[in-house]
């Protein structure tokens, strides 16, 4: 049997042809039960099964895309449960793209923050105030609502505007580190909330605590955009180019400015690393992520108030990064979508189901223990059971592997390298 096992980890054709019946057999099911969240979830177990399997990384690519974009709208389509799963899709692609904005603060540059939800509500409330008619309470010139179709353009500006909040942030503490600056990020993150429930008076920029209604839903070509299944694939689009970004920052010049300044802030500064640049970078670059996500949300529930993006919002954000592992791109993904998909779905239907025996007399629950009051605290067992055996998260960071080879080869091809061998190996090797 070990034998086996051995054989089938080594052969990569071998996992293919299991992975492709997995595949075909759990799509099989979800099209034949619609409503079965279960067939829906092991259809989406199959990413994770992907990211273990030995093929190439490009191949993985291909495939994974290939299952999000086309096998499961297309499978979960044929049934009354479509949008809701569409739902479930998207709100894990936003809180995915925001745990990896986070990821880049606390996982690579190691700066706590605890008010990242603020720049989620920055870029919410751009947008969110001028598709509505909340920007003609204060805007002298111009005709609000905005259509649909500047919605593209404003995650650009949620964007940036979102980052430059980030830089307004880390200007104050770049001095500040550990507990205190934990401590600065969340005042910040409830100053932002704060605010933003109170700018209705003397000038009304955001409503109050009215929120704002009526929010003008995108459009693409004149098709307008509302249902869950097309802002399914805006955020999948979103959420791809978020990946790129972050995975190629990770091995660059600045990626590896921020390990540094993570793992010693003093040596990486005797160094020569620019302290005050390479920790600014990553709070506006982290906070872009999130105003992206926050204008796509705002354009999603055409109603953004204070009380969405809470101090709960932002620990449930690090909880995804921690749970998932800090620095691991793969993981914070997947942190991210069992913390949501947990939330949103399997916690939810467990309790209704609950309830509904209870209802039908089939079971007895107290009114104390109450599936819907209970339901924060089964999530919150499971995150300690997680963290007790899966220390580094679900998925650790892996350091890049260097060949050793392959750069002294590259060094020796290089102009002089060839006689800096030569006098190397004339001294004994030695400098």
């Amino acid at each position: 049997m070990r034998e086996q096992i051995s054989k089938f980890s080594q052969s990569p054709k071998a996992q293919a042809i299991f992975f492709a019946a997995y595949v075909i057999v759990t799509a099989l099911g979800l099209y034949l039960m619609q409503t079965s969240v279960i067939a829906f979830l092991l259809l989406l177990f199959s990413i994770l099964i992907l990211y273990y399997l030995k093929l190439k990384t490009r191949t993985k690519w291909l495939i994974g895309l290939f299952i999000i974009a086309v096998v499961v709208p297309l499978v979960a389509s044929q049934g009354p449960s479509f949008q809701s799963y569409m739902e479930v899709g998207t709100l894990v692609g936003i809180y995915a793209a925001m745990s990896l904005g986070l990821n880049v603060v606390v996982g690579f540059a190691g700066l706590l923050d605890l008010g990242f939800i603020a720049f989620f509500a920055v870029g919410a409330y751009t947008y969110a105030i001028f598709a509505s008619t909340q920007a003609s309470h204060f805007m002298p010139f111009g005709h609000y609502p905005l259509p649909g179709d500047t919605f593209w353009l404003f995650i650009l500006i949620g964007a940036i505007i979102a980052s430059i909040f980030g830089i307004l942030l880390g200007i104050p503490v770049l001095r500040v580190r550990g507990d205190y600056l934990a401590i600065v990020t969340l005042g910040f993150g409830e100053i932002i909330r704060i605010v933003l429930n109170n700018m209705d008076h003397p000038i009304n920029i955001t409503n109050g605590a009215l929120g704002i209604s009526s929010i003008t839903p995108p459009n693409f070509l004149g098709i307008p955009i509302g249902n869950s299944s097309q802002f399914y694939f805006i955020v999948l689009g979103i959420f791809l180019v978020v990946i790129y970004i972050v995975t190629r920052l990770e091995h660059s010049k600045l990626g590896r400015a921020w390990k540094a300044v993570r793992d010693n802030e003093i040596a990486a500064q005797a160094s020569g690393i620019p302290l005050v640049k390479t920790k600014l970078a990553a709070f506006a670059i982290g906070a872009s992520f999130s105003g992206m996500m926050g204008a796509v949300f705002a354009a999603k529930q055409m109603y953004v108030d204070a009380t969405s993006f809470t101090y709960l919002e932002s620990t449930m954000i690090l909880v995804m990064v921690i749970l998932g592992g800090m620095g691991s791109v793969p993981g914070v993904i997947l942190g991210a979508a069992v913390v949501t998909i947990l939330n949103t779905q399997v916690l939810t239907d467990l309790s209704n189901w609950l309830t509904q025996l209870s209802t039908n007399g089939v079971i007895s629950i107290p009114d104390a223990l109450s599936p819907a009051k209970m339901q924060r605290l089964i999530f919150g067992i499971l995150l300690v059971v997680f963290a007790l055996y899966r220390t580094q998260g679900l998925i650790p960071h892996k350091n890049r592997k260097i060949n050793v080879e392959k750069l002294k080869k590259e060094a020796s091809e290089a102009p002089g390298g060839a006689l800096l061998s030569k006098e190397r190996a004339e001294t004994g090797g030695t400098d």
